[in-house]
């Protein structure tokens, strides 16, 4: 993905150790549908897979805002109106919504106490997820490449994970668990020597400018360092706190719930507030 970062600063190469240091990176997203059909599935032709796989790629391309200071950060979408759900056509296909984070979500980090706070909602219920940063743990590369004016290095680490994939057959939804391993690589700049990046990610000697674990793409299209505008990080507060593992489990619940729901109405469960209509 060619990318072009604008530098809105006086000062190209700076010292961390500045007194007053801010700045705002802005990040294009991108991600794959996990969501399968069985072959000859009925009701469901070529045409109407084709149209939703490209209305869940435009779903899935976002803009996020990284503001940061040297040692806090808070991460969030671009606020936009939500589009109305369209109707299908008999026959057609369509995705509704039910909730989820959406755009309203916050995720801060302090990476001096090594802790992250994320302000979130399942289904119109706000969340404040409190927890310590994940500890990392990144093999470095002397391979480069530049993104934008930016020289970067490369980063890897390999985690093994249990995916949850949803498959529709003769209009009964089904969830299939599967463990794998999956490799992030990550490409971060040391002329901008921040411990911080998108996201949940950061521990390495600069800031990530790209994040891809094989399904999803996060690239930053401009930094802007110092801005006249002075930015402050203020942590969120509002929001029933839990820590990560009973978030999870509540969002489990909640998905296990609308996908029965949706099943009776011969839709399937996306995750992530979003759900797909067979027919009329």
């Amino acid at each position: 993905m060619k990318t072009f970062i604008t530098i809105l600063t006086s000062v190209f190469i700076f010292s961390i150790n500045a007194q007053e240091f801010s700045g705002k990176a802005i990040y294009k997203t991108s991600s794959k549908s996990s969501i399968k059909f069985e072959e000859n599935q009925k009701g469901i032709t070529d045409k109407m897979q084709k149209e939703l796989e490209t209305r869940l790629q435009k779903m899935n391309q976002k803009t996020f805002f990284l503001e940061f200071d040297k040692n806090t950060s808070i991460y969030k979408e671009e606020e936009k109106l939500n589009a109305p759900n369209p109707k299908a056509a008999k026959g057609g296909v369509f995705i509704m919504s039910y909730g989820g984070s959406g755009n309203g979500s916050v995720y801060y980090k302090n990476i001096k106490e090594k802790r992250y706070v994320n302000q979130t909602e399942i289904m119109g219920k706000r969340f404040l997820v409190k927890d310590k940063l994940e500890d990392i743990k990144w093999e470095l590369s002397t391979e480069t490449k530049n993104i934008g004016n930016y020289t970067c290095y490369k980063a890897t680490f390999s985690k093994k994970v249990e995916k949850m994939h949803m498959s529709l057959a003769n209009g009964d939804a089904k969830e299939v668990k599967e463990k794998e391993i999956i490799v992030t690589t990550a490409w971060y700049t040391t002329q901008i020597p921040l411990n911080n990046g998108p996201d949940d990610y950061q521990g390495l000697p600069g800031l990530i400018l790209e994040i891809n674990d094989g399904k999803r793409m996060i690239v930053c299209t401009e930094i802007i360092l110092n801005p006249s505008k002075k930015i402050t990080i203020v942590e969120p507060k509002k929001g029933k706190v839990v820590n990560q593992k009973k978030f999870d489990e509540i969002q489990d619940k909640k998905s296990k719930e609308m996908l029965e729901k949706f099943k009776s109405r011969r839709g399937v469960d996306l995750g992530n507030g979003m759900n797909i209509k067979i027919g009329g």
